[in-house]
Parts: structure tokens; C-alpha cells; sequence
């Protein structure tokens, strides 16, 4: 079976984006159920030095919508961050980012395959030390299946499974088939 670059991207990002969004969906349920503010999850961290959950939403719509987008134009280029908003607007987040990822069509994103891609980041210098490393500017030359296989989705699942612990940390009752979504099982 051959998987396009639609195949790759577009399902992959939905079936978790869609998690997400019920996941979100359970702690609004849970703060309404325990007389919680599901806003004190807005600066919520796992550890200090990591982002807090409203950066987590955040980077998850971009990896998802903005990294097909880069994919798309050969330019990852997300909007700036909004920053810290209520918790209902992060579910609106999520909630377009679904919007936006169900209107793209197979014929239009598997069109984008073959083209180089080469977007500057940051990354440690010592790539082994990523940890203790300086940072700096590099660019990093990719081809759209392997933007989304080694970068977009890496950092997608990231942000995602860290918005998730969040939320698990603080009490919501999620679990494993929580973050995973619904699964795209064959028909037997």
C-alpha cells in the first residue's frame, strides 16, 4: 500500500487534533463537575522551565495547520503566538484548527509532494547535548514527507502528549484512549 503525503499529514493530524478537542472537552466537564476553573490551566506547567498548557494548544495548531501550510508554500512560517487566552478560547483554537485540516483535499495536498522545503529554525549547536547546548540559527533542508515525518509531527505529538499530562496532572480524568482518539481500523 502506498501512503501519500494526504495519507501522511492530513488523517494523522486529525485523529489527535480531534483527541485534543475531546480531551479539552473532559476538563470542562471535570472543573464543571468539581467547581474548578478550567482557566487555572491556562499557565499550567509540568515543570517550570517548560512552556505553560496555553503554548502547548498553541503549537499543536501550528505544527498541524501551519506545517501542511509549509508544506504548501515551501515556508513555515506560523503566526506569532497569541499567548495566554481563556480556556474556552483554546478549545476554539483546537476547534479551527479541525475546521481547517478537514477542508484540505487529497488531490491538493498530495500536489505538494516532491518540492524542497527548507525552513530556518533554532536549534542547540551540540546536537548530542541538546540539553546544556548553545542555541543558534541553522537551516534545516527537507523535502515535504520528510518536514512532516521528522519535524511537524514530532513536535506535534509533543505538544499534544504535554497538554494531555497537564491536564492528567491536575486531576481530569483522561486516559490512554483519550489521546488516542479514534483509530482508522481497517473493516474486517
Amino acid at each position: 500500500m502506498t501512503i501519500t503525503l494526504y495519507d501522511l499529514g492530513v488523517p494523522t493530524f486529525l485523529q489527535t487534533t480531534r483527541a485534543v478537542s475531546g480531551v479539552l472537552n473532559r476538563a470542562t466537564k471535570h472543573c464543571a463537575e468539581t467547581g474548578a476553573n478550567p482557566d487555572d490551566f491556562v499557565h499550567a506547567r509540568l515543570h517550570p522551565d517548560m512552556a505553560p498548557f496555553h503554548f502547548q494548544i498553541e503549537s499543536l495548531k501550528n505544527h498541524a495547520v501551519w506545517g501542511l501550510e509549509a508544506v504548501k508554500t515551501g515556508v513555515f512560517a506560523p503566526p506569532p503566538l497569541a499567548g495566554a487566552m481563556s480556556f474556552t478560547d483554546l478549545r476554539a483554537t483546537v476547534s479551527q484548527a479541525v475546521t481547517t485540516l478537514e477542508a484540505l483535499t487529497p488531490e491538493d495536498v498530495n500536489s505538494w509532494s516532491g518540492k524542497d522545503l527548507d525552513i530556518d529554525v533554532f536549534r542547540p549547536v551540540d546536537e548530542e547535548n541538546a540539553s546544556t547546548s548553545a542555541w543558534a540559527p541553522r537551516t534545516l533542508a527537507f523535502t515535504p514527507e520528510t518536514f512532516l515525518l521528522s519535524y511537524s509531527l514530532p513536535n506535534f505529538y509533543f505538544h499534544a502528549v504535554t497538554a494531555y499530562d497537564i491536564l492528567r496532572t491536575r486531576g481530569v480524568p483522561i486516559g490512554k484512549g483519550d489521546y488516542e482518539g479514534r483509530l482508522r481500523t481497517r473493516t474486517a
